[in-house]
């Protein structure tokens, strides 16, 4: 069965340095309206992990991760007893952001690009509201280049440049590191995804948050090892960026598509029923497979759609993940 390759219509865009000014401009009001007050207070930890410090020790109740057990106390006591974690209060999240070509699509209400700069925008709001630290790693097309540090300016990218952002926290910092990512210039190619995520095990921190932002297209066995490693140390999200035209092509007749990774052209029959079944097929496949794969490392993983309320998306995974960590447990 072919691997279903992403697809992007011939058709003119406006320049992405306009598009994303205008998106950072929707999206601050957008975030802060909607996400305000939604952690307010609570130190948990920002999306997956309730934190690394530990705490009092309490009786094992059905539903506790059985990963803090805690056994010195369960051998004096003989009943199965699990360790508290407080959270820290200076919490640091690193985002490794995916700007390949591929992300220069879309079919809904936003380009792919859009999204993860939205998902970043929201990630960062959150992030900084306690005096936190948030840094990122970005990487563009063209394969693996020796990493760049940004210092004073927003870098200037090219083929195969992975940059990095380093942690800061406070608002005006925040949004710099934000007007960084929209200002990235998306090259020919595909960055190396691996690459990109071993960034964050470079050199090794303390325990934190670490957020992969892509659409995950790479094959699955030049990231999977990476984030498996990134996982020992921090609590991983993944957050996968999909177009509903990368699962399922529309009745349109012969759609004319290009490659924005290769540039090659090529005419699609979209009236055969066959080849749109094909399709559909080879990509939930590879879709399927994208979800082992993080699963099997241990990431969170959250997909957000072009074509769906992206930031609605995200709140309901921020209260499933309150929900799974405190079911069970005692205030």
């Amino acid at each position: 069965m072919a691997r279903a390759t992403p697809v992007t219509s011939a058709t003119p865009r406006p320049a992405p340095g306009d598009r994303s000014e205008a998106v950072l401009s929707r999206l601050q009001l957008l975030v802060t309206r909607k996400l305000d007050g939604l952690l307010q207070g609570d130190y948990a930890g920002l999306l997956p992990g309730p934190g690394s410090e530990a705490g009092e020790s309490r009786e094992y109740r059905p539903g506790d991760d059985v990963r803090r057990m805690d056994w010195p106390v369960t051998a004096r006591t003989t009943m199965a007893h699990v360790r508290r974690t407080v959270a820290d209060r200076e919490l640091e999240t690193w985002l490794a952001v995916d700007l390949s070509a591929s992300l220069d699509f879309g079919t809904g209400r936003w380009l792919k690009r859009e999204v993860v700069v939205a998902a970043a925008a929201a990630l960062t709001h959150l992030t900084v509201r306690g005096g936190n630290r948030i840094g990122a790693v970005v990487g563009t097309g063209g394969g693996a280049a020796a990493p760049t540090v940004w210092r004073r300016r927003p870098p200037v990218s090219g083929p195969g440049v992975l940059t990095r952002l380093p942690a800061r926290s406070g608002r005006r910092e925040a949004q710099g590191l934000l007007r960084a990512l929209a200002g990235t210039e998306l090259r020919p190619g595909r960055s190396d995804l691996g690459a990109l995520v071993d960034m964050l095990n470079r050199p090794p921190r303390r325990r934190g948050v670490a957020v992969v932002i892509s659409d995950f297209l790479a094959p699955p066995e030049q990231w999977t090892r990476p984030l498996r490693k990134l996982r020992v140390r921090h609590d991983v999200l993944a957050i996968e960026v999909v177009d509903p035209r990368e699962l399922e092509l529309p009745d349109v007749g012969v759609l004319p598509v290009v490659d924005p990774e290769t540039g090659e052209l090529h005419e699609v029959q979209t009236a055969d029923p066959g080849l749109r079944h094909r399709y559909a097929e080879a990509a939930a496949a590879q879709r399927a497979a994208i979800s082992t794969a993080l699963r099997s490392a241990g990431a969170a993983h959250l997909r957000l759609r072009t074509d769906r309320d992206w930031l609605l998306d995200m709140v309901r995974f921020v209260a499933a993940q309150r929900h799974a960590r405190t079911r069970g447990t005692t205030r």
